[in-house]
């Protein structure tokens, strides 16, 4: 059974936790006290965005394999993406700042919206 609209947004992602990877690795080459503190942000930035993830896509896909509207799951596969741009932007910036703060909620929500329609879904199978 094709997944084509996880199948968009999972390598989108995907290019986006190698993208705040490689910021790590740029930053473990950058030496004194500014470079550590610049490193610890940029593990944590990757961090957050490999730790949330997952869970989206995985939601996600189970809702595509139950017969999840398209619409829906583009949707919800848009507002992760950008959110984890804004949080990955918003990271270095006092907070509270609205990009930490949309990249916060957008992923949860997603997260929490796409738990709730597999469950909606499943119960009308």
């Amino acid at each position: 059974m094709p997944v084509p609209v996880v199948a968009l947004y999972a390598p989108l992602n995907a290019v986006l936790n190698i993208a705040l990877a490689t910021y790590v690795v740029r930053h473990r080459t950058k030496p004194g006290e500014d470079g550590e503190k610049g490193l610890q942000l940029a593990i944590r930035i990757h961090g957050n965005n490999a730790e949330f993830v997952p869970f989206a896509l995985l939601m996600m896909l189970i809702a595509e394999l139950c017969g999840g509207s398209a619409r829906w799951l583009h949707v919800a596969g848009g507002v992760l993406f950008v959110a984890r741009l804004a949080h990955a932007f918003g990271m270095p910036r006092k907070a509270p700042n609205p990009y930490r703060s949309f990249g916060v909620v957008g992923t949860w929500g997603v997260i929490v919206a796409m738990s709730f329609y597999c469950i909606v879904l499943r119960s009308r199978s």
